[in-house]
């Protein structure tokens, strides 16, 4: 009894410190986009990576692509001591085998940082999802098992068939096997790799087969798992582009969540929610996010349960030279979203309420009474 007790209170604390327990996750900001800032808000969860763990990065298509570079990456991997993880592409490129992936690794340099794992090298094995509506496992690369604690560290950018891409389809896609991505992509339909985009089942029924996939890798891991979304080089192409379109839009920092849905949803808030001015245009990049009505993985994947879309967005550049070991202490700095009813924003990444006047306005994606001062 005390050992369930024990392993319940595991699971459990991950959600006490991101802000479940209040119905918000708490999803960190800095402006900084640097390697030293990348450790910083690592740290500023307040959750240690432990035993063996993996990083899941992007190696990028080609070197032409978007993905986060090594020498970006290098200080957070040495802080966890972390093995960099990676799974081969369905579509046929120059990481669809494990030979070319790695000549392809070896090329962009990230041997010289850290060992890398090709998780799909020896093969799949199948891990149970919740939902069951579109998949009856998630077929992942069979070295998922070799690991104790998962960092999942994204670069956020447009995506042509998803819409976007962040710390959701990094999990989903991204830890698949080549056979594993073929499902996902199909809803269940087929693991040939040939067949990757037979879709039958239509865009909603891809994107909702992504969260329940991203919702079984939490879970085969107990929710030991950290989420971080870089947003730079904002692209409305993946890193899966060899050839991406040159973003319009500027970059904005690195978030940081326990939370996926949180994470993901706040990061498409600021790109919705940005002002745009000549030469940093979110336009673009919003059409690519509605074309393929990319935010319902999100919506989704907290109608099953994976996570919440309401967050405390809390800025650790505004902490002073502390930080935050638990979240929400020392001083943190919340930073708010908010629109009225209508729509209509009224605050955009503000550090108080004051101002509003009485009413009911949404606040970081949830309904939110200002009373009377």
């Amino acid at each position: 009894m005390k050992k369930l007790f024990a392993n319940i209170l595991l699971l459990l604390l991950p959600f006490a410190a991101q802000g479940q327990m209040d119905g918000r996750a708490n999803v960190y900001f800095t402006s900084e986009i640097t390697p030293q800032s990348l450790v910083r808000i690592y740290r500023a969860l307040g959750v240690e990576a432990t035993g063996r763990v993996a990083v899941k990065i992007s190696t990028g298509e080609s070197e032409q692509s978007n993905h986060l570079r090594p020498d970006f990456i290098r200080d957070l991997g040495e802080e966890v001591h972390g093995t960099l993880v990676e799974c081969n592409t369905a579509y046929a490129g120059n990481r669809s085998s494990t030979a070319a992936h790695r000549r392809a690794i070896e090329e962009r340099g990230y041997n010289d940082i850290a060992q890398v794992d090709i998780m799909d090298e020896e093969g799949s094995i199948d891990i149970p999802v919740a939902d069951t509506t579109h998949l009856r496992f998630d077929r992942v690369g069979s070295h998922v098992a070799n690991y104790d604690f998962l960092i999942n560290l994204a670069h956020f950018k447009g995506h042509a068939m998803g819409g976007f891409g962040g710390v959701l389809k990094n999990q989903s896609i991204g830890m698949a096997s080549r056979e594993g991505k073929t499902l996902i992509h199909t809803a269940g339909d087929y693991s040939n790799p040939g067949q990757v985009f037979g879709n039958r089942r239509g865009q909603d029924a891809f994107l909702e087969s992504m969260a329940a996939a991203a919702q079984a890798v939490h879970n085969y891991y107990g929710g030991r798992v950290i989420y971080i979304d870089v947003m730079n080089n904002l692209s409305v192409d993946c890193d899966c582009d060899g050839h991406p379109s040159a973003p319009r839009m500027n970059d904005i920092g690195i978030l940081a969540s326990l939370d996926p849905v949180a994470l993901d949803k706040a990061c498409l808030d600021l790109v919705f929610n940005h002002e745009s001015t000549p030469g940093d245009d979110s336009g673009p990049l919003i059409e690519r996010i509605n074309r393929q009505h990319g935010r319902h993985i999100v919506d989704y994947a907290e109608q099953i349960g994976l996570g919440t879309t309401a967050y405390n967005l809390i800025d650790i550049d505004r902490q002073g030279t502390g930080i935050a070991n638990v979240p929400g202490e020392s001083g943190a700095v919340n930073l708010y979203n908010v629109y009225t009813l209508d729509g209509v924003k009224m605050l955009d990444r503000a550090s108080s309420l004051d101002g509003l006047s009485p009413g009911i306005y949404i606040v970081n994606g949830k309904k939110t009474a200002v009373p009377l001062r």
